[in-house]
């Protein structure tokens, strides 16, 4: 559907495009910088799973894996589109949570939501997208997520509904925790 997950889709792409041109202006990274886009989440993260078992750089050289899934549109429980949720960003690395939290500060101010985050969420959402593949790996991630709505799963889940000035600030948001972790002088540390 067009949140579940076009949203994260387009959003890949958009990064990736940034990312060239960061790169062709002069600009490149101090990491290589993947680009993956799994399928079979749904089916049991078979895409991730298989990536995870058969990867095309070592894990080992893997920093983190920042996975966008469903950012296009407000859930029940909020009224404003200025949120995203983060699920994972502190499980596996300080460092990460922090450059996320000061990325947010400087660039795009959201309001950032931890409430599936918790080790006592029924919804289970860390263990049930392709993150974790990568998370058991001792991989650090951030999962970014707006949260179900009345469409999640069902065939009303169309472009006209996606909000795509939220989908954009959280793509920036994703973009410049990439940006900060690409370039930094050290390897995140898994703690």
């Amino acid at each position: 559907g067009a949140d579940d997950d076009g949203s994260g889709t387009v959003s890949a792409i958009e990064i990736a495009q940034a990312f060239i041109t960061a790169k062709k202006e002069g600009h490149g990274s101090k990491r290589s910088i993947l680009i993956l886009h799994v399928s079979g989440e749904e089916k049991g993260l078979l895409g991730s799973e298989w990536y995870s078992e058969f990867p095309i750089f070592p894990l080992e050289n893997t920093v983190c894996d920042l996975n966008i899934d469903m950012i296009g549109r407000i859930d029940p429980e909020h009224k404003d589109s200025n949120y995203v949720y983060l699920i994972g960003s502190d499980k596996l690395s300080t460092d990460l949570h922090k450059i996320s939290e000061q990325c947010n500060r400087e660039q795009t101010k959201l309001v950032l939501d931890y409430t599936y985050n918790r080790p006592d969420d029924p919804n289970r959402f860390y263990y049930r997208s392709d993150h974790y593949n990568f998370a058991k790996h001792n991989i650090p991630v951030i999962f970014y997520f707006s949260g179900v709505h009345e469409d999640y799963h069902k065939p009303g889940d169309d472009a006209p509904k996606i909000l795509y000035n939220k989908m954009e600030t959280i793509t920036r948001l994703v973009f410049h925790t990439a940006w900060n972790v690409a370039n930094r002088d050290e390897r995140l540390k898994v703690d």
